[in-house]
């Protein structure tokens, strides 16, 4: 088995911010309080943006009044034109006229719905159904809209009825991590029992800084026993590749070609062979290359030990390396 420490997120989690500038009027969710989506969380009072509006409004209505006093020019003009009573420059000019006042009554328009849609972000809302972890406002506090990084979030909204649990998995385990492999995860609140989870992604790269592979496992929680940041250990039950032999790790040996044990041949003896080190288990470390199940491996080997020393087998003391 493998054990590690896993991190323990909702699987979605969503920050509030507010998108307009104003007081908070009044509050309706603390923490723990279970939402749905849509529900009401909070109210701005906006003042400004109030006032913004009816200027839009004021704004639309006189681009409105100019629109029709160019279309009822133009159109008279038009008639003029006609009888060879104005010049055809002069029809041409209203007309223009017209156009630049229709585009004005557009613009106006257009500004009147994004102040309007700005104010139906007085109310802030919950994006999806879940449990309210954090509110960092209270009434009567200043909300500014800047959208900076330093903008503070008004509430935290998780959705914990499935959690995502991250791994941080050595590169020497990262091969033997499969999608849909089951784990068993254990949380301190609840000692001596342990959850289900399933391993859903892995990032197919290993970070340079830690040499370990980030691996997602996922899991259902919709009874919420388990709590978004929860420190979590996480086992994998994981099978060895047939080609691996397990020795003690007092038997391995580090020199300056790398990670070496000694052999004793049918001889008696010793030959210093590399190996490659699979997985580190502890008190035991499983051999990738190097070594055959039916070789017999000296154990605590003194550093003066050297290819071709003849030594003498202790017959209780004889222990072979263990195939997997």
């Amino acid at each position: 088995d493998l054990a590690l420490p896993g991190d323990v997120q909702a699987f979605y989690t969503a920050p509030i911010h507010a998108r307009v500038s104003g007081y908070l009027k009044k509050w309706y969710v603390d923490i723990g309080t279970p939402v749905k989506s849509g529900q009401v969380l909070a109210d701005i009072d906006t003042p400004d943006l109030d006032q913004q509006v009816l200027q839009a409004r004021a704004d639309l209505a006189t681009a409105q009044a100019n629109q029709s006093l160019a279309a009822t020019t133009a159109k008279r003009w038009d008639g003029l034109v006609a009888a060879d009573a104005v010049s055809k420059q002069e029809a041409e000019e209203k007309s223009g006229d017209l156009a630049a006042k229709n585009a004005l009554v557009n613009s106006s328009r257009a500004n009147l719905n994004r102040l309007l849609a700005l104010e139906s972000f007085k109310k802030i809302a919950a994006p999806f159904a879940g449990v309210v972890t954090t509110r960092s406002t209270d009434v009567g506090a200043l909300i500014s809209a800047t959208g900076g990084p330093t903008d503070p979030a008004l509430f935290t909204v998780t959705d914990q009825r499935r959690l995502r649990i991250y791994v941080h998995v050595p590169q020497n385990y990262s091969a033997l991590i499969h999608k849909g492999q089951a784990a068993d995860l254990a949380v301190p609140e609840y000692p001596g029992q342990t959850f289900k989870a399933v391993v859903a992604n892995n990032a197919q790269a290993v970070a340079a800084q830690s040499g370990a592979e980030l691996v997602e496992l996922q899991m259902d929680n919709a009874d919420g026993r388990i709590k978004s940041g929860d420190y979590a250990q996480v086992t994998f039950h994981m099978t060895s590749p047939i080609t691996t032999t397990r020795i003690p790790v007092t038997a391995i040996q580090y020199r300056h070609n790398g990670a070496v044990v000694a052999v004793v041949g049918a001889d008696n003896h010793v030959k210093i062979r590399p190996v490659s080190v699979s997985r580190d288990l502890g008190s035991t470390v499983e051999i990738g290359a190097g070594l055959d199940s039916t070789d017999r491996v000296v154990d605590n080997p003194p550093e003066s030990l050297a290819d071709g020393d003849l030594v003498r087998i202790a017959g209780a003391s004889v222990r072979k390396a263990a195939g997997t």
